[in-house]
């Protein structure tokens, strides 16, 4: 008898984010956690799709951009021919097509639907979302926006995890932090700049912040971008450094002396839970999936600029009780490993079976 296939399906990225980093940790603990789970063996396929002229790595080719755009009719026929032959298919990208057998999709968010200035929606995405034979969702904040905006029912939610590096973290070193135009002790932001991350707020912060704190700066890690660039141009002790590598990243969050998530909206907010493992204390906003993330071991506060400072100052203080903060969220952030994650998809997938 054959062993059931799982496909896992991706798109090539040139410029790797978050989504990228779950689809990785899920794609390299896929099989053992279906070995652990399930009760039969099965198989697991990479299907990695990149455009027709993309010089990406992958192993199938697409016309990426007509398909997003394609009818739900045409997807549908697409999705026939790649997903031949599977048990089950999780389309990690929306872009993708759906597979006639148990079509399985994570939702990491819907800020393609609420946001603007996000990237425009899949049209098709909503329907196949509820379509589907199963919809992983990264927080209980997602599950409630995919039942309440995109109509879909009884979605799982599977948390992501954390990277192990976090937690055996060094802080970078008084070199690499020079190299970095960091010789002062620094308050971190790490991110995007579209309108949801609330830089507006940090911005409007930051002045009152450093008056209090003269001898911090701002560290601002991410893609360059315009909106930030300018936000935070001729702000005092602002550095900006750009995207940096992943492998700087934990040292850089561990030699933080705060880490600030002050978005409106994040459908989990790792940024969170890679500062809590690396026992940096955390100022995170009351909105979207942060306090259920942070399970109490932050620094809540109203993601307006008075909040944004008051928060700061606080996680800043010295105060013996953001040494028990710290602490706890540790512990906290001890609680999502990208093994439970895996383990929790392929609950999932065998389910279907």
């Amino acid at each position: 008898m054959t062993a059931p296939r799982l496909s896992l399906a991706t798109i090539a990225t040139e410029v790797p984010m978050g989504a990228q980093a779950y689809q990785r940790q899920i794609g390299e603990r896929a099989q053992a956690a279906l070995t652990h789970e399930a009760s039969e063996p099965w198989t697991v396929r990479s299907l990695v799709f990149r455009s027709l002229r993309s010089r990406l790595e992958g192993n199938r080719r697409l016309p990426l951009g007509r398909v997003a755009r394609a009818s739900e009719s045409a997807r549908a026929a697409l999705g026939r021919a790649l997903f031949a032959g599977d048990a089950v298919s999780h389309r990690m990208a929306l872009e993708l097509p759906p597979s006639p057998h148990a079509d399985v999709i994570t939702l990491h968010d819907v800020v393609s639907w609420r946001f603007p200035d996000e990237s425009a929606p899949v049209a098709a995405a909503a329907a196949e979302a509820r379509r589907a034979a199963a919809v992983i969702c990264v927080s209980a904040f997602t599950a409630s926006e995919a039942v309440d905006f995109l109509g879909v029912s009884d979605p799982h939610v599977v948390p992501n995890g954390v990277d192990p590096r976090y937690f055996d973290a060094a802080p970078l070193s008084t070199e690499a932090r020079a190299g970095l135009g960091l010789d002062q002790p620094y308050l971190l932001h790490a991110g995007g700049a579209a309108r949801r991350k609330n830089l507006e707020a940090l911005a409007a912060a930051w002045p009152r912040i450093h008056r209090e704190r003269p001898g911090m700066v701002l560290a601002l890690a991410g893609p360059p971008h315009p909106r930030r660039t300018e936000l935070f141009a001729g702000l005092p002790g602002v550095h900006l450094l750009g995207r940096l590598s992943d492998e700087l990243m934990p040292g850089l969050v561990a030699a933080a002396r705060a880490v600030v998530v002050p978005s409106l909206y994040e459908g989990f907010g790792l940024p969170v839970l890679e500062a809590m493992a690396a026992r940096v204390p955390v100022i995170a906003a009351n909105t979207s999936s942060l306090p259920e993330v942070a399970g109490g071991a932050a620094v809540i506060v109203e993601p307006t600029a008075d909040g944004v400072t008051d928060g700061v100052l606080a996680a800043t203080s010295g105060d013996p009780a953001v040494d028990r903060l710290v602490a706890a969220g540790r512990a906290r952030a001890a609680e999502f490993t990208w093994e439970r994650s895996a383990q929790g998809h392929a609950r999932v997938w065998s389910s279907l079976r």
